[in-house]
């Protein structure tokens, strides 16, 4: 074989060996390492997709290799097929200024992003902790931009409902709950506290300065209004909040979902009618049981089901379904109107390196949830 065409050959077989690289990497193998367009993992981790001009957009928390706090702020990735992600940079960046809310060093988690189509803005919302403070502010945080990619402006962050109570809390159970007090609780998990967190205790305890917002989603209904999903209450409580038409603020109007039962990670959609809502316990960094709870109405009441998690992930340590996979959910996509579950998989040592998990959500006969391993989703 001559130089040249052997130098064309070996040219030829190396640029089908990068492809087929390549396309093995878009596949995304659950329980391993997905590539962006630069060979890099996606760190894009609690946060969410939305469609714009035929576009997707990935937001997530940007992770540092070690350590919590947040050093880069939050990333935007995009893609025309859900495969191939362009890392687009930093949405919204933390601030180099001292003692502002998003003050590099700060803890910025579970971003999700909403366009408004009467403002055609990007509202960004998130559960924001103050530097130094470690999980003591439990504030929701608002930021708003006019592309998809940012640079998002940071508006303000804020405790939610203050002075306000739960639109269907009746007049005895607000005086039941004025009867309670958290500061004479030194000792919890025991029968006769636990009764006066299901009064309403620590929604009183912080009544004046408003309620805790840590883990958090947004979900918007049919019929364009959005809501506001929280953990609240020491993550005891969850709370659903509607939000004005711009998506900006509050309404005033919310309401408690299983006070006391200790539900984080909270994921939501909607089929034929019916509210899901996916939850983890509070475990840290460790891998729980998923919680499930169903509503005819996003107000309730809800019911609680088994956890939607059947099998074993044969493809990640066979970890079983009573710990979700290994991983915590962070949002529920609508891919052509088929519900596919996004979650991390959590590697504290090193959270940039966390893994992405997406799992479809099928039904069985009752048109109840059921979500089953995939090595591939």
């Amino acid at each position: 074989m001559k130089r040249s065409s052997w130098t064309k050959s070996l040219a030829m077989c190396c640029m089908a060996l990068l492809l087929s690289t390549y396309t093995q990497a878009q596949e995304h193998v659950n329980g391993q390492l997905w590539m962006d367009t630069d060979g890099q993992h996606i760190n894009a981790h609690g946060g969410n997709i939305i469609q714009y001009n035929n576009t997707y957009y990935w937001y997530g928390e940007n992770r540092p290799y070690s350590g919590g706090s947040t050093e880069t702020g939050i990333s935007v990735y995009s893609s025309a097929d859900l495969k191939t992600w362009k890392n687009e940079g930093v949405a919204l960046a933390t601030s180099q200024e001292a003692g502002h809310d998003i003050e590099r060093g700060c803890i910025m988690e579970r971003p999700k992003v909403l366009y408004n189509p009467k403002t055609k803005k990007f509202v960004m919302l998130f559960h924001l902790e103050l530097k130094g403070r470690g999980y003591e502010a439990a504030r929701v945080a608002f930021a708003v931009s006019d592309s998809p990619t940012g640079p998002f402006q940071f508006l303000r962050s804020q405790r939610i409902h203050a002075n306000q109570w739960p639109f269907d809390m009746d007049e005895r159970a607000i005086k039941a709950a004025q009867q309670t007090d958290a500061s004479q609780w030194k000792e919890w998990w025991n029968d006769a506290w636990r009764k006066e967190v299901n009064k309403g205790m620590y929604l009183w305890r912080d009544m004046k300065g408003g309620q805790m917002s840590r883990d958090m989603t947004v979900y918007v209904d049919d019929d364009g209004k959005a809501y506001h999903i929280t953990s609240s209450q020491e993550n005891l409580t969850l709370l659903v909040s509607e939000l004005t038409d711009d998506y900006l603020n509050f309404t005033g109007k919310y309401n408690m979902v299983a006070p006391g039962g200790q539900n984080e990670a909270p994921c939501i959609f909607k089929h034929n009618g019916t509210y899901w809502l996916i939850c983890s316990g509070c475990t840290g960094w460790s891998p729980n049981e998923a919680r499930m709870f169903s509503a005819k109405s996003i107000w309730g009441p809800w019911k609680q089901h088994p956890s939607p998690f059947v099998g074993t992930a044969t493809g990640y340590q066979n970890m079983p379904a009573n710990k979700t996979f290994g991983a915590q959910g962070t949002y529920i996509y609508q891919m052509n109107g088929k519900p596919i579950f996004m979650a991390d998989i959590w590697n504290p040592r090193h959270l940039s390196q966390s893994l992405h998990l997406w799992l479809p959500i099928e039904f069985d006969a009752n048109d109840v949830p059921v979500i089953r391993w995939a090595d591939k989703w």
